[in-house]
């Protein structure tokens, strides 16, 4: 149903403390839809069925609007892989977190994206939810049977290693538009395995 009827546009309601989850499931919404170019704040208003004003009154620019969207995809990045860890058979906690990894990147590709914008990167909210997700997966990876005993700054290198492999797999896998099972996935996840199995 459209949000404009009768050339008047319906204003949805909305509880004042709820405002900002609104307008980031709007425009998680909105980039998914067309990408950044149609990411806004007057779109993203009326997309939202809001005054514009309430708008920026949370978000003062496009750019502080795409900060707080990163922060929220890792936060939901964390949550992902922390269901997981908590899955994780104590045998498999590597292809459990690169599961989990690549089933989020594929879920939200253009949140996925707006999230690694070297732009972005330093925005302290970002930041901080992007080194709490990877808290998550260093937690995960330190339950492999090939991290039992090894020094946590050595565990800590694995994760940044697993880290650095999934999102690469992961961009390389949505750049090429690849099926949902690209045997590039599996193929590093073997990888990643033989690479990390106990010796």
């Amino acid at each position: 149903m459209p949000w404009v009827q009768g050339g008047a546009p319906r204003r949805r309601p909305y509880h004042v403390g709820n405002l900002r989850a609104l307008l980031l499931n709007e425009a998680r919404a909105l980039l998914e839809q067309g990408g950044r170019s149609e990411l806004n704040l007057r779109a993203l208003a009326a997309r939202a069925g809001i005054a514009a004003g309430s708008v920026y009154h949370h978000y003062a620019s496009k750019a502080a609007l795409m900060a707080g969207l990163a922060a929220s995809g890792f936060r939901d990045l964390e949550a992902s892989l922390r269901e997981a860890s908590e899955q994780a058979p104590t045998e498999t906690p590597i292809r459990t977190a690169a599961l989990a990894y690549f089933a989020f990147a594929r879920a939200q590709p253009a949140l996925y994206e707006l999230m690694f914008d070297a732009a972005l990167m330093t925005d302290p909210e970002a930041a901080a939810a992007r080194d709490s997700a990877f808290a998550v997966l260093e937690e995960l990876i330190g339950k492999a049977p090939s991290q039992q005993g090894v020094e946590p700054d050595l565990v800590h290198k694995v994760a940044l290693a697993v880290w650095a492999c999934g999102h690469g797999a992961a961009s390389l896998t949505l750049a090429e538009g690849a099926a949902r099972d690209s045997p590039l996935m599996e193929d590093v996840i073997q990888g990643l395995e033989v690479l990390f199995r106990r010796r």
